[in-house]
């Protein structure tokens, strides 16, 4: 049998979820138990809380970004040696992807979807501040709305007096609920927040650390653990996730070219024409950053050598036709390239600046066979022998002229991505490839601007790639998420890199592709995508393979 679980929920945004979920689970480590930490949805700040309160990597569970086949094998694969799980909610227990055809109860990505994909109960968290009596009726609905979620119990909290907890007690009772914890109103326990929700506990810094111990300590002093305990469940079971299976899978498809070796991948002969399937009825925008695919495989204005491949100036990745291949060009081909020992070094961004990621995301890149090695921006330089970039979502507006200020850096990215060097930018680390953020220089390989925006980008995004990159092929549709208050200005006409329907149907085409960067506002989740990180590997490699890696032992001219 899993791990049991407890889901921790709450009838709507702001009731206290992650001071609860994150209590809970340092409390219950405390207690002795082995705690696997999980957040619903894409969230990646209340996952860095409790990880500090577990001391192991808090991970997500989307049905959307991930698929919900993957929910379950990514449940057992976090919860791998604990002996409890403890999954916070997002939003309201109903509440997830908006879906205007929507035919059931419950919300594609909605903490109930998951509660019922993981056989777990379900603990409602309800902020008592202005409920009386009427929270019966309130307890009885989120009860009987869906008999696919069990609601197990409810937490009480920022409860005013000892009279009004009686209150509120009596309600729970009237509706066969018991009532698992009680806590009192405690202003000083919020964590501080800005534009997108709590500030990353990389940034919140040892102030994060005791805030965490806050919470436990609270949560330990007014919630029943040992009920906590007995509550949870988890009827699930089977294979866990394997990241290795997950690329390997790759692998074994694009080694298929059989012995005559003049065949395409059918993945790439579905691309070269799946742009009928772009939003707008046609594939890349024209524009100086197109990444527009010439004769054996290389890029329009890439001059090729005799073998197909591009030349040191921009080595041809991620891409492979009958021409290349009969060539000998197999540069897309996962395990037939040979890449320096030990595998390709990417450097992935991280420090207070980039804290937007998935744990899995290192896990599929290590079983592509990289060498991952983190290096915070703010300080530190390139690491030797980087072969591959990935700058991840986080806080870059926050640190904007520390960034600028670490200028061999950005020498050294803008020189190597002009050289080919694969990258792969999230959200902030688009930003941080732009011209300027807020007026501070930054990479200059985007031909845009960036600024703080007047308001909140938010939301899933169901997107096509308008042309091939070192992770995508034209036409191959991905779920994504957005979430930003930054916006792009200046900026020049550039081939976009996903293209999107938005809520009133217009056409979106949106973040950019400069040779072989990939450069966009949407978050993915690598474990929904495993391919693209294989291929990103793959590209990487190719890059090592050819000889231009980046070697930093002296000044960056």
């Amino acid at each position: 049998m899993s791990v049991p679980a407890v889901v921790i929920a709450a009838p709507a945004s702001g009731s206290g979820k992650t001071t609860l979920a994150t209590g809970l689970i340092g409390a219950l480590g405390r207690a002795g138990h082995r705690v696997a930490p999980f957040k619903v949805g894409p969230d990646y700040i209340d996952p860095g809380y409790h990880g500090l309160a577990a001391g192991r990597p808090g991970r997500n569970l989307d049905p959307v970004l991930v698929g919900e086949h993957r929910v379950v094998p990514l449940y057992l694969h976090g919860a791998r040696g604990c002996d409890l799980a403890v999954v916070e909610g997002v939003m309201g227990l109903f509440d997830g992807r908006i879906d205007e055809n929507q035919a059931g109860p419950v919300a594609e990505g909605s903490t109930a979807q998951v509660a019922s994909l993981l056989g777990a109960p379900v603990v409602l968290v309800v902020d008592a501040r202005g409920h009386s009596q009427s929270l019966a009726a309130l307890l009885h609905g989120f009860a009987t709305f869906d008999t696919s979620v069990r609601l197990g119990g409810v937490i009480l909290n920022r409860v005013g007096s000892e009279r009004h907890e009686q209150v509120l007690r009596a309600a729970c009772t009237r509706v066969g609920l018991p009532v698992l914890g009680s806590l009192p109103r405690m202003a000083e326990l919020e964590v501080p927040s800005r534009h997108l929700g709590l500030i990353p506990a990389i940034e919140h810094g040892s102030a994060a650390t005791i805030a965490v111990a806050a919470m436990t300590d609270l949560v330990a002093a007014h919630v029943d653990l040992a009920a906590i305990a007995g509550l949870a469940r988890s009827t699930v079971d089977g294979p866990a996730w394997d990241p290795e299976a997950e690329v390997g899978a790759f692998a074994r498809e694009r080694t298929a070219v059989g012995a005559h070796g003049a065949s395409v991948s059918a993945e790439h002969a579905a691309g070269a024409t799946a742009v009928d399937s772009a939003p707008d009825g046609h594939g890349t925008p024209s524009g100086g950053m197109s990444f527009g695919i010439g004769p054996s495989g290389t890029r329009a204005g890439d001059s090729a050598t005799a073998n197909g491949s591009a030349s040191i100036g921009g080595p041809i990745v991620a891409v492979a036709t009958a021409d290349s291949i009969a060539a000998g060009g197999t540069s897309d081909l996962l395990g037939s390239i040979s890449p320096p020992l030990g595998g390709p070094v990417i450097a992935m961004a991280g420090g207070p600046a980039f804290t937007f990621g998935y744990a899995e995301h290192r896990e599929l890149l290590t079983a592509a066979g990289a060498r991952v090695v983190v290096f915070d921006p703010l300080r530190d330089e390139l690491p030797p022998d980087t072969a591959g970039l990935v700058l991840p979502g986080g806080f870059p507006e926050e640190h904007a002229a520390q960034l600028a200020a670490n200028t061999r850096l950005l020498t050294a990215v803008r020189e190597l991505a002009s050289a080919g060097l694969p990258v792969h930018a999230e959200c902030a680390g688009l930003l941080y490839l732009t011209r300027s953020l807020d007026g501070h220089a930054m990479a200059g390989v985007v031909d845009a601007d960036a600024e703080f925006g007047p308001r909140l980008t938010l939301g899933y995004r169901d997107a096509v790639a308008l042309a091939d990159s070192p992770l995508w092929r034209t036409g191959e549709r991905v779920r994504g998420h957005e979430f930003h208050r930054t916006r792009l200005v200046s900026a020049a006409t550039a081939g976009s890199a996903w293209g999107w329907r938005g809520g009133l149907g217009e056409r979106v085409a949106e973040g950019a592709l400069v040779r072989n960067v990939h450069a966009s506002y949407l978050h993915t989740h690598p474990a929904g995508n495993p391919t693209a990180t294989a291929r990103f590997v793959a590209a990487a490699a190719e890059y090592a393979r050819v000889g231009v890696v980046v070697r930093i032992s002296g000044p960056v001219r």
